[in-house]
């Protein structure tokens, strides 16, 4: 283990607040758990911005798409700035400048000043670069998919709790008269937005760049002159962990956004059961994703980057199977215990996805983290539009001819489409990960025994 307070840990203890590098982890997920809170604050409450703000079917599928498209350029531009600047100084900005659009998302009158608000705070996706970075930069190669694995387990568990304490802060608002009931989702999300400014505090306060210190005090922008970028782009592998990754974090922030209407439109639940119930898919983070970085940093001391592999392919087909189970489940039972098991996998995925991309080119894990990134929300994005296409109109008849809703969206199509989706891409990456391992025996056989 290596002893010096300026070097990487090769040991996580989640319990220590012990130097720089603990003291950062801990900064960084708790940062990661509020930034993803105020990205999905307005998922379990769109029933009621919806309702009120007269929104159409395509209009709420064009939020769904606005509220991720943005964020794939953020987390391709910053990935190479955290390279050349460091994580602290971007981070404390994207914190200031994201909390300006959560907090005033509430003085939307308007299909388009939501949907202009709700592109903005797809920014603070970004977010989840900066912490992989920073979480990989703190530790030793032996440990570092535990620890980003463990980091955005804990972060992303945000969009869970997200799910599960809007409706009741929004409820609470209005139970105590701050506001009518119908307004209570503008209130609510004044909360995150300043969480936000809170942890840019203890960010700017309390962290650095490295365990050797800050970037603008060892020279690293002018010692990194290398277009980090290119370095990764160029690497196949930066492509297969893309495509693998807008196949799991993806499909979470599909889900994040669409289970709570899933759950009201298709099963009858409230809104407060329905967030609830999606939190369930939220907090499963903070187990699975840890355990996904670690299985697949014991799997790497003996397979190496090709066990891992295999076990993101596995991961990947279990996660396409449970989507599909859980969309044709048929009631909210099943529905809820399917979600538990692809979620599980998915989640996993993530971290065994982060477990690979610090090792794809040490000097250019910002830019790799980065690509990687916004390969889950381009896949988000482009699941969006087919949700948007598959979605249909549903009614509900309470007695006769009496209708109960006039306005329900039916995703099951949607969700059932999704998973033969990620199955074939979980079979992809399978069959390629093998082709490549037989490539790499085949050149082994021919440098070691040439007489073959």
């Amino acid at each position: 283990m290596l002893n010096s307070t300026n070097q990487p840990l090769s040991k996580l203890n989640i319990f220590s607040l012990k130097g720089v590098q603990m003291k950062t982890f801990h900064i960084t997920w708790l940062t990661f758990f509020f930034c993803f809170f105020a990205w999905f604050g307005m998922a379990p409450l769109m029933k009621m911005a919806r309702e009120q703000l007269n929104l159409t079917k395509d209009q709420v599928g064009n939020i769904q798409i606005a509220s991720v498209s943005a964020t794939i350029l953020a987390r391709l531009m910053i990935g190479r700035i955290i390279d050349k600047f460091g994580p602290k100084r971007i981070y404390t900005w994207l914190l200031v400048l994201c909390a300006i659009p959560v907090i005033f998302i509430g003085t939307s009158q308007s299909y388009l000043s939501f949907l202009i608000f709700r592109l903005a705070i797809g920014v603070i996706g970004a977010s989840f670069v900066i912490t992989q970075f920073h979480t990989s930069i703190m530790f030793a190669p032996n440990i570092k998919g535990t620890a980003n694995a463990t980091a955005g387990g804990f972060g992303n568990a945000g969009g869970g709790a997200a799910n599960f304490f809007m409706p009741l802060i929004a409820s609470g608002l209005s139970a105590i008269g701050l506001c009518t009931s119908a307004d209570s989702w503008r209130y609510a999300m004044i909360f995150p937005g300043i969480m936000l400014l809170l942890c840019a505090f203890l960010y700017h306060r309390y962290t650095e760049d490295s365990p050797a210190g800050d970037f603008k005090n060892l020279d690293m922008g002018k010692k990194n002159k290398e277009n980090t970028f290119l370095l990764a782009a160029k690497d196949y592998r930066t492509w297969i962990l893309t495509i693998a990754y807008a196949a799991c974090f993806g499909v979470e922030i599909t889900v994040d956004n669409f289970a709570p209407i899933f759950f009201t439109d298709s099963f009858g639940a409230t809104i407060a059961v329905a967030g609830m119930v999606a939190g369930i898919f939220g907090w499963i983070n903070i187990f699975a994703r840890p355990v996904g970085g670690i299985l697949a940093d014991k799997i790497g001391k003996t397979w190496g980057f090709d066990g891992k592999t295999l076990l993101l392919a596995s991961l990947l087909l279990i996660e396409g199977i449970g989507l599909i189970w859980f969309a044709k489940s048929g009631n909210i039972g099943m529905a809820i215990l399917m979600m538990f098991v692809f979620g599980l996998s998915l989640k996993m995925a993530n971290g065994a996805t982060y477990s690979l991309v610090p090792f794809i080119n040490p000097k250019a894990v910002g830019s790799v983290a980065g690509i990687v990134g916004a390969g889950g929300n381009i896949g988000a994005m482009l699941i969006a539009f087919m949700f948007k296409a598959k979605a249909n109109h549903l009614s509900k008849n309470l007695t006769g001819d009496h209708v109960l809703h006039k306005d329900l969206i039916d995703y099951t199509s949607a969700f059932t489409l999704l998973g033969y989706i990620i199955l074939t891409i979980g079979i992809a990456v399978f069959i390629f990960r093998t082709v490549m391992a037989q490539k790499q025996r085949n050149i082994n056989e021919l440098v070691f025994n040439p007489s073959k």
